[in-house]
């Protein structure tokens, strides 16, 4: 799965717009009859997907996997990982994709992920080096999201995946649709401690690949997120503490 703070106020790209909460509801509509990505914008190398301020601090995430008519797979265990989000430069929320991915490759993959690395100012790009000389490169190639002032906040992100191996690389993209709101529990809460959320994926073969070639696995999830760290924490030194918690709490998922 893809795949998860002190916020100024929202800028004007970020303002209420309804007619973004309009597509991304008729998008997951469709699903899953996701048969084309869908057109998504590209961001900047630097343009980050902002979250609403209850994001705010440290998180444990439980993820189930959902059957077609929306119950649990009980087949399936949960997928359980730490997320963070922090604020940018900005003044923004945005997730730290680097703890985030590494997070969620330890919980699926184990020993196998090794690190997570990002540029600076590329923060729609991620290199993963996993086990026996491996590297995942994904990279943010359209996104859409609805206002972080909304009660529910909607985002659809598509990735570029390239495995890079002994063999030829092997490409494919991920598109992932996600819904959260806090959780029916604590609607006027001041600070959030648990979010409530979904998404809905589906995989595409790459670019210029025929899709009679690529088996595409449409996906759903219900996540869970519990809060770990109170928000003011998450503005001081965020990135300290990220890789601080990775390294006291990162082998244990």
């Amino acid at each position: 799965m893809a795949v998860l703070l002190l916020a100024g106020p929202a800028t004007p790209a970020l303002a209420d717009n309804t007619q973004n909460h309009q597509q991304l509801e008729a998008r997951l509509k469709d699903w899953p009859a996701w048969s084309d990505p869908a057109p998504l914008p590209r961001p900047r190398a630097n343009q980050d997907l902002v979250y609403p301020d209850w994001f705010a601090g440290l998180w444990e995430v439980e993820s189930l996997d959902l059957l077609a008519n929306g119950k649990v797979d009980e087949h399936l265990p949960p997928l359980q990982h730490l997320a963070q989000f922090q604020l940018n430069p900005q003044n923004e929320v945005v997730g730290n994709r680097p703890f985030n991915a590494k997070a969620i490759g330890q919980a699926l993959l184990g020993k196998q992920m090794i690190s997570v690395e990002q540029a600076p100012q590329q923060v729609n790009r991620q290199l993963a080096r996993l086990s026996d000389d491996r590297l995942l490169e994904t990279t943010v190639i359209g996104r859409e999201q609805t206002s972080i002032n909304a009660a529910a906040f909607l985002s659809d992100e598509l990735v570029l995946q390239v495995m890079h191996g002994a063999r030829a690389p092997r490409l494919s993209r991920i598109e992932t649709l996600s819904r959260y709101r806090a959780c029916p529990n604590e609607p006027s809460a001041e600070i959030i401690s648990r979010i409530c959320g979904e998404q809905w994926q589906q995989t595409y073969p790459a670019p210029g690949e025929t899709s009679e070639s690529f088996v595409q696995r449409p996906s759903r999830y219900k996540l869970t997120l519990t809060r770990l760290q109170d928000p003011a924490e998450a503005g001081e030194h965020p990135a300290d503490r990220a890789t601080q918690t990775m390294v006291e709490g990162g082998d244990d998922h």
